[in-house]
């Protein structure tokens, strides 16, 4: 039995951050809620609709249209005209690690908060390096002792990037491995850097469970797996990039990635796969951005920088950019171009950020540069709305309880000012968050965790 008080302590997770949730929320004791006015997106017609009223109950959406007598209600949200609800969104790579100084960890106060403030309402944390501290925060969060989204932890990396992978690899090590996240609650699993042989067995494991199988693969180089062959076990997502014949085993994926082109026979191949497959893919375009040159779609519109501590963005200053790094601007500009092909053709996409943080952008934000780069793809803005939400529900397996405004469906939605169909960037201006039924104001949670990632000093260096 896995002592509790033990591990906070091990983990530094005792919780001089976590603040009281009800400063931030409108109604925390509310067992029910009627939002009133504005525009609520109905993912069926993929458009908006004037809302007569939603009511909302236990955490859950009880009745969308409101006509004739309502039963009293304990809270109203009243909504203007220029006022749109959207559901809460996926983030199906939502990585809450940071590397600000030496090395890369996991942050449990703000990240989980940033999420949260920018509409997103569910994520899955895909691969972990902390995995018994993300299962800690998984549990505050479920106990509503920490405020963030729900939070479908993957444990470990499945791969070389795990720190003592050696020792697992064996049949028996991978599944009692998967046996045991899968006891403490684990939605899904990542692969990263891994053989065949241990796919094949984390696959296999994975599904006798009910639970799905993501991966950051490679090209087939040096022993690594091509998403091709990975489809062909039968992997359920793959991230980053599509592979096939495009991709080369005689090579590393990234010395192919900026090459391809939706005219290539090797791609069009590679897409029927996943068409015929079912198989989600999950592009992570502007992951790839942030080392490239950093076009508008990477400007601040909230000053991601001042979240973190005034010792880590004097650092930060100091230091600058770094060089921008071509052949992921290559990468990005690629992206950009096949991802639409790839959509077009009937191919399955979720969103995910895939972003850990050096002190300048936080993956919460970055949900809607995603979203931004799926309509200047050619994607149209209610598709990426789509892909963003439902899309990332039904690849999770989870469609039941989230990803759309229904009727039964865990009470998860954003509001933001402006139509975001005629302009995506609009899905920026978030002002309230409701989460399983509590609502939140988004300023007002950014607000508490300003300046708060981070060592405040030389002394609290050695814990970054």
């Amino acid at each position: 039995m896995i002592n509790r008080r033990h591990l906070a302590t091990k983990f530094g997770l005792f919780f001089a951050l976590l603040l009281s949730s009800t400063q931030f929320v409108h109604s925390q004791k509310s067992q029910s809620t009627l939002v009133k006015g504005g525009w609520v997106f109905r993912t069926k017609s993929l458009t908006f609709e004037k809302n007569t009223g939603i009511v909302i109950r236990d955490g859950l959406f009880k009745q969308i249209g409101v006509k004739g007598h309502l039963k009293k209600t304990d809270s109203t949200l009243e909504l203007g005209k220029d006022d749109y609800i959207l559901p809460g969104l996926i983030d199906l790579h939502a990585h809450y690690n940071v590397k600000l100084l030496r090395k890369r960890r996991e942050e449990f106060h703000v990240v989980p908060i940033v999420y949260l403030a920018n509409g997103v309402t569910v994520t899955f944390s895909a691969g972990e390096y902390d995995p018994e501290g993300m299962w800690l925060l998984r549990r505050r969060i479920e106990a509503g002792e920490q405020i963030g989204p729900r939070l479908l932890t993957s444990g470990p990396y499945y791969g070389r990037v795990r720190r003592g992978w050696r020792n697992h690899r064996t049949k028996e090590a991978i599944e009692r491995d998967v046996d045991l996240w899968v006891q403490r609650g684990a939605g899904g699993f990542k692969a990263k850097g891994i053989d065949p042989d241990s796919l094949r067995i984390l696959i296999h494991r994975a599904h006798m469970h009910g639970k799905t199988v993501t991966g950051h693969l490679d090209s087939g180089y040096r022993n690594s797996v091509n998403p091709r062959d990975a489809i062909n076990m039968g992997i359920d997502r793959i991230e980053h990039f599509l592979g096939g014949d495009a991709m080369p085993a005689t090579r590393p994926a990234y010395s192919s990635l900026g090459k391809i082109t939706s005219e290539m026979p090797e791609f069009k191949k590679i897409v029927a796969l996943y068409i015929k497959k079912g198989i989600y893919f999950d592009a992570t375009i502007t992951a790839y951005g942030y080392f490239g040159k950093r076009g508008e779609e990477y400007d601040y519109w909230v000053d991601e920088r001042k979240f973190f501590t005034p010792y880590i963005q004097k650092i930060v200053q100091e230091r600058g950019r770094g060089r921008i790094m071509q052949k992921f601007e290559d990468i990005y500009q690629a992206k950009q171009k096949t991802i639409y092909a790839f959509w077009k053709a009937g191919g399955k996409m979720t969103m995910g950020t895939d972003h850990f943080s050096n002190g300048e952008f936080l993956p919460g934000f970055g949900a809607h540069r995603e979203l931004d780069a799926f309509v200047r793809a050619g994607i149209p803005a209610a598709e990426a709305i789509k892909i963003g939400t439902l899309n990332g529900a039904k690849a999770m397996k989870i469609d039941d309880k989230h990803g759309s405004i229904e009727i039964g469906k865990s009470a998860d939605l954003f509001v933001v000012k402006g139509n975001p169909l005629k302009n995506i960037r609009n899905t920026r201006n978030v002002k309230y968050v409701m989460r399983a039924g509590k609502l939140y104001d988004s300023k007002k949670l950014l607000k508490s965790v300003k300046g708060k990632l981070g060592p405040r000093n030389k002394e609290q260096e050695k814990d970054w």
